[in-house]
């Protein structure tokens, strides 16, 4: 420290030959914003990654080679035990062998139906290409055709009975493409996608309340899955698909695939927007905003299935809209929250 500075009194600094030109404030940077960013729908995002997940041809082979493997092993394993067991105890043994071949049945059936539920799917699908085939080349007869096999879809079914009956009285006074597949869709879809509504509304509000109260990171997911997976097998069902496990988890697939492709399954702020209002997401509890993201992400989800399961597009009119389900979904979730 240097002696010469005089240490009781203030120090006074000379400013008067420096540069003293105001400061711009208007072209100072921002200050960044530090705030925590609001809900994502992380969950609903990992549950579309881990579904629209496809694995690698070599983990395809690997998994159908051991699968194989072990099936082979079991089997020989089976006959084995029930033959040493007839030649020990033959009534055992027979009674055995039948209980295992009753088995083997039962898992046929099961593959048969399987392979059914797939046939069912893509013959909705190539239901609606036909539709948008007769719709594009405005061809009167493919539309008559499309509307025959959509009758003979949905017959047998007690609650499309009398859409079918009336849109056999009218099918005949058609004279124009569009006009009779507008009214196959008025007379047997409409009712479905009410339905097919309700089902979403039902898993979106599922899906918020799990998320919400589950602090367990994987079982949010798992539980987000689960109800996804059975939201499109019953969006499914009310539309002819009736899938198996294997074809519900197919099509569950192929909906997610879209939506990430198309990056759908993204922030749902938008769609809470008009039930929330302005910033109030961002003031909720951050376990209860993300709850009513994934609840909004899987209408979305939803509403992606029902156009996949539809045996006909919607036309521009009577597409389901994700802000209406998501409102009718989650207005009750909000309107307790703030009780």
């Amino acid at each position: 420290m240097n002696p010469n500075i005089d240490k009781t009194g203030p120090v006074l600094i000379d400013l008067s030959g420096e540069d003293t030109a105001p400061v711009d404030v208007a072209g100072a940077p921002p200050v960044p914003d530090l705030a925590e960013p609001g809900p994502q729908g992380q969950v609903m995002q990992a549950a579309a990654a881990v579904a629209a997940r496809r694995p690698s041809r070599l983990l395809r082979w690997a998994l159908g080679l051991g699968g194989a493997l072990i099936i082979t092993a079991i089997s020989v394993a089976a006959w084995n035990f029930a033959a040493g067991l007839i030649a020990r105890a033959p009534v055992l043994g027979w009674a055995v062998t039948g209980l295992l071949a009753a088995f083997v049945a039962v898992l046929l059936a099961i593959a048969l139906r399987e392979i059914a539920a797939i046939g069912r799917l893509s013959r909705i699908d190539g239901l609606r290409r036909s539709a948008d085939a007769a719709l594009a080349g405005g061809d009167l007869g493919a539309a008559r055709a499309v509307t025959a096999r959509l009758d003979a879809l949905y017959r047998g079914r007690e609650d499309t009975r009398w859409g079918r009956e009336r849109l056999a009285e009218r099918v005949d006074e058609q004279l124009d493409a569009h006009a009779l597949l507008a009214l196959a869709e008025a007379e047997l879809l409409v009712p479905l996608d009410g339905r097919a509504a309700a089902e979403v509304e039902a898993a979106a509000r599922q899906v918020a309340t799990v998320t919400a109260l589950v602090p367990l990171a994987l079982a949010d997911v798992a539980a987000a899955l689960a109800a996804n997976l059975r939201m499109i097998r019953r969006v499914a069902e009310i539309y002819g698909g009736r899938t198996g496990t294997l074809g519900s988890w197919r099509l569950m697939r192929a909906v997610f695939a879209h939506l990430v492709a198309t990056g759908a399954v993204a922030a749902a702020d938008d769609l809470l927007e008009p039930i929330l209002g302005g910033s109030v997401l961002s003031k909720l509890s951050r376990r209860f905003g993300e709850g009513l993201v994934n609840g909004a992400l899987t209408a979305r989800v939803g509403v992606a299935a029902m156009e996949v399961c539809r045996p006909l597009a919607f036309t521009a009119d009577r597409r389901p809209s994700v802000r209406g389900i998501v409102r009718r979904a989650l207005t009750g979730l909000v309107a307790r929250s703030r009780d």
